[in-house]
C-alpha cells in the first residue's frame, strides 16, 4: 500500500510536469521552501511555544537528515556503479565544501556565536548573520532533493517529503529566535520564507547540473550526503546539546525524526 503510494505519487507528478524533471524538481523545491515558510510563520505565536521547543525542533531535523543522506544519498551513490570509490570520493568533497563555506561565510550560531572571517563580524547585522547559517544549513537539503530526483524519481519523492517534514520546525528555528528579540514578527518571518526559497534554488541547481551531466550523479550524491552529514554533526548536534537540560527531550526528538525518515524510506519496499 505505501508503496503504491509512492508509485502513483510518482506517476501524477510526472503527468503534470510532462515528464521534464526540471519541472518535477520545481514542484519539489516549492513544496520545501513552503513548508518552511509555514514553519517560519510559527513565530506569529512565539510567546506560547513550549520551553525546548526550538531543540527538539532541531534533534528531530538531525535524526532525518542522518537516515536521508544515507538512504537516499550515499547507499544509491554506491549502487549506481557498485563502488565505493565515487561516493566516498563525492562524501569528501561535500564536506570540504560545507567547511569552507562555513570557515569562509561569515554567519553567527545562537550558541556557539560568530564564524567566518573577522573582518566581517561588524559588517552585517546579527539578524543577517543568522539567516546565512541557516542557509548553509539548507543548502545541502536542497542539493540532496535536486539530485535524488535526478537518480529516481520515487527516491527522491520520499526524499522531498522527508526533507519538507523537517523543514517545518527548522523554519520555525530561524523565526523563532528573532521573534523573541524584535517586537516585529514579520521580518522574523520574511527571514525564514527566505531561507526555504534558497533551499528551493539548491533543488533546481542540483537537478539541473546532475541532469546536464549524469555521469557525475554517484559523486553528486556522495557530496550531498556528505555535506547533509558535516552539517547535522559539526553544526546541529552541538548546538541542540549545548545545555545541561532537555536531553531527554532532544534525544527523544532525534530518534522521532530518525524513525520518520526510515519510515518513509520503507514507502519503497
Amino acid at each position: 500500500m505505501l508503496e503504491n503510494f509512492v508509485a502513483n505519487l510518482a506517476e501524477w507528478i510526472l503527468s503534470i510536469s510532462n515528464g521534464e524533471i526540471m519541472w518535477v524538481a520545481f514542484y519539489a523545491g516549492l513544496f520545501v521552501a513552503l513548508m518552511t515558510s509555514f514553519g517560519a510563520m510559527v513565530a506569529i505565536f512565539a510567546k506560547s511555544l513550549p520551553e525546548g521547543g526550538v531543540d527538539f525542533a532541531l534533534s528531530f531535523a538531525a535524526g532525518v537528515m542522518i537516515v536521508a543522506a544515507f538512504t537516499s544519498l550515499i547507499l544509491p551513490a554506491i549502487d549506481i556503479t557498485g563502488s565505493f570509490m565515487p561516493a566516498g570520493i563525492g562524501i569528501a568533497l561535500g564536506v570540504l565544501l560545507i567547511y569552507a563555506i562555513d570557515r569562509f561565510l561569515p554567519h553567527e550560531h545562537l550558541v556557539k556565536g560568530y564564524e567566518g572571517p573577522k573582518s566581517m563580524k561588524d559588517k552585517l547585522r546579527k539578524v543577517w548573520l543568522l539567516v546565512i547559517a541557516v542557509i548553509i544549513h539548507n543548502l545541502p537539503e536542497g542539493l540532496a532533493v535536486g539530485t535524488s530526483l535526478v537518480y529516481n524519481l520515487e527516491v527522491g519523492l520520499v526524499t522531498t517529503i522527508a526533507i519538507g517534514i523537517q523543514d517545518f520546525p527548522e523554519g520555525t528555528v530561524v523565526s523563532l529566535p528573532l521573534a523573541t528579540i524584535q517586537k516585529k514578527r514579520l521580518q522574523p518571518i520574511a527571514m525564514g520564507v527566505l531561507s526555504g526559497f534558497a533551499e528551493m534554488a539548491m533543488v533546481l541547481v542540483g537537478a539541473y547540473f546532475f541532469s546536464l551531466f549524469a555521469w557525475l550523479l554517484p559523486y553528486g550524491l556522495g557530496l550531498a550526503g556528505g555535506a547533509m552529514l558535516y552539517v547535522t554533526v559539526k553544526e546541529m548536534i552541538p548546538e541542540i546539546y549545548r545545555g545541561e537540560k532537555g536531553d531527554t527531550l532532544i534525544t527523544l526528538g532525534f530518534f522521532l525524526g530518525f524513525y520518520v525518515m526510515l519510515f518513509l524510506d520503507s514507502m519503497l519496499g
